[in-house]
């Protein structure tokens, strides 16, 4: 399956998930038990779909991680002067 078929897949299953106004949600509102229509039947899909799903996320993750533009410059200064040493009490 295409990566882009399997995105428009997983947007279309979060789609009811998403809160869109913060101001009004609320947690209580929620059913835990929601399953979007889905019954016993449909669980070998399911499982077969989280496969294909993390193997696409895993497939973005290496996209994403391979146009990291983070950088880190190190910079080390050598001093070639002798170290000063503490004055010696007589």
């Amino acid at each position: 399956m295409k990566l882009e078929k399997i995105i428009k897949r997983a947007q279309s299953l979060a789609d009811p998930f998403c809160i869109t106004d913060g101001d009004r949600f609320r947690l209580k509102d929620v059913d835990p038990n929601d399953t979007l229509n889905l019954s016993a039947e449909d669980k070998p899909r399911a499982k077969e779909a989280l496969v294909v799903g993390v193997e696409a996320l895993a497939a973005l993750q290496d996209m994403l991680y391979a146009q990291d533009r983070w950088a880190v410059l190190l910079i080390f200064r050598l001093s070639t002067r002798p170290a000063k040493t503490a004055p010696s009490s007589m």
